[in-house]
């Protein structure tokens, strides 16, 4: 149901972390990350070179969509409920959800996760616990889907965090055109989040702004 729901343009929501119901949005707008021109700002760009991250690939999927629903002192309510996790953790052994984890010292410090279908991959949610953690997993999934032939990264929503890279709000009709187009694409499958990936050092910066 979860797949078939993104392949029609809806995904799930709770409307708060104790909620056990979970309801569908189809927004008229969204949220749409360039692959191809992907804005690096120059002060992540730095930052890159002077942390001693390193980021892996689906090592600790779970932590991560636990993580991103930990309710905390900048995030006072979450849409992730147990419903949401259980869902998630099981399109990941399926292999249509993946996590990009950011690690220092042995610790996981920022990640995202989202879901791939196709040639489309739909960012669900980040957290960080470290300076630029969250953006720095952000770069390298974009290097990622940028590698494998990735048509479409997907946000759901256009918030202001987003806009330093670039981001586009494209009205419903363009993005169901755009996400048709990358479910009918086929990307490389000897990279799509196929092995654990370890990077340190990280993600090129040569679109840097």
């Amino acid at each position: 149901m979860l797949l078939a729901a993104y392949a029609n343009g809806y995904f799930p929501m709770a409307l708060e972390k104790d909620d056990p119901e979970l309801y569908w949005f189809s927004p008229t707008e969204r949220g749409v990350l360039p692959i191809e021109g992907f804005n690096v700002p120059r002060g992540l760009a730095r930052a890159m070179k002077k942390y001693d991250y390193t980021v892996t690939v689906d090592a600790d999927f779970e932590a991560v969509i636990r993580a991103c629903g930990t309710i905390t002192r900048h995030r006072q309510d979450t849409w992730i409920n147990e419903e949401i996790i259980q869902l998630y953790t099981a399109l990941h052994r399926m292999g249509h959800a993946h996590s990009v984890e950011t690690w220092s010292g042995g610790k996981l410090v920022g990640g995202l996760y989202g879901v791939s279908l196709g040639g489309a991959f739909f960012g669900e949610s980040m957290f960080s616990r470290a300076s630029e953690a969250s953006k720095i997993a952000l770069v390298t999934l974009v290097d990622i889907l940028r590698e494998a032939g990735y048509q479409l990264l997907d946000t759901q929503y256009v918030n202001d965090h987003l806009k330093q890279f670039g981001i586009e709000a494209v009205p419903k009709r363009r993005y169901m055109t755009k996400l048709e187009n990358a479910l009918n694409a086929s990307p490389n499958p000897s990279t799509r989040f196929s092995t654990v990936s370890v990077r340190k050092g990280l993600a090129s910066a040569s679109n840097a702004s």
